[in-house]
């Protein structure tokens, strides 16, 4: 099982890094984790194909809050309903596109 070992946000550079014990380690944008937020409102929008949801670039996460399991991000445009699991974020590449979606 890999294990999630640091968190840490750069306001600045608007990245959210995770290192990990297998030594990978991640740096994704905030724009990226807002637009791939996994509470069912976001999922329904993009599953509905709706090209409403906007995320700015210059979201930028102002709160993360460990849950277990994962972590609940809260961002700047107000949304916090989200919880990010770590194997859902391990799946996500510095290049901006989920790599694959865990079952």
């Amino acid at each position: 099982m890999i294990v999630l070992q640091r968190v840490s946000v750069d306001g600045r550079a608007r990245t959210l890094t995770l290192e990990w014990d297998d030594a990978y380690a991640q740096t994704l944008a905030h724009a990226l984790l807002r637009a791939q937020c996994p509470c069912a409102a976001c999922r329904r929008a993009r599953l509905a194909g709706d090209r409403t949801l906007h995320v700015p670039q210059d979201v930028a996460i102002v709160d993360v809050q460990p849950m277990g399991y994962g972590v609940q991000i809260a961002f700047s445009d107000g949304h916090a309903q989200g919880i990010y699991p770590w194997t859902f974020l391990r799946t996500l590449d510095a290049k901006n596109a989920p790599e694959k979606r865990p079952a």
